[in-house]
């Protein structure tokens, strides 16, 4: 890998961070009948993260950035998850895809990232969220059924708009995939 962890990239990783926190917060529709859960635009802005500016961005801006924005609109009780669920989501599309310019490598990345996001949140909330016991009841887990449909179409969203925009982005700022690479000398 030719990243390092430069105040640049520091500094960047807080605005992805940034970013992702207001998609989460500005768009939000709620669930209907689940214990909070809502629909908002945060994968925009995670595929974005790591397709732009690679893994390690990607899981900063995903996972701290939703995180961050569940604990600003209320709803703590998914925090621990997105945490979790965006920042492997922002992870892996960034090692996946992160600074390609083939679409279907990208599409492919982000794939990748959106089956462990929505799979995240089913295990996450069928296992721990919607229990109130142990062995796990069967309600717990048709209550974390309901919500896939909607993190599906989250991160279907997030590829619909955030692919075009890294696609725009690099056509308007080509020195963008220069953004954290090592500089080498050549003659």
């Amino acid at each position: 890998m030719n990243r390092r962890f430069s105040p640049m990239m520091i500094a960047l990783a807080a605005l992805l961070i940034a970013l992702t926190t207001v998609f989460t917060i500005v768009l939000k529709f709620p669930i209907p009948r689940t214990a909070g859960g809502y629909f908002n635009l945060s994968d925009v802005a995670i595929v974005f993260a790591g397709l732009i500016f690679g893994p390690w961005v990607g899981l900063a801006a995903g996972g701290v950035g939703a995180a961050l924005g569940d604990l600003l609109l209320s709803a703590p009780q998914f925090a621990p998850f997105s945490l979790i669920a965006h920042g492997v989501q922002g992870l892996l599309i960034g090692l996946l895809g992160g600074r390609s310019h083939t679409r279907s490598v990208m599409i492919l990345a982000w794939l990748a990232g959106a089956l462990v996001m929505v799979g995240g949140y089913f295990l996450s909330e069928g296992l721990i969220l919607y229990q109130q016991g142990w062995p796990p009841l069967q309600a717990g887990w048709l209550m974390a059924l309901t919500e896939v449909p909607y993190n599906a179409f989250q991160a279907f969203v997030g590829a619909a708009v955030g692919i075009p925009l890294v696609l725009a982005v690099r056509r308007a700022y080509p020195p963008v995939d220069q953004i954290g690479r090592r500089r080498t000398w050549t003659e």
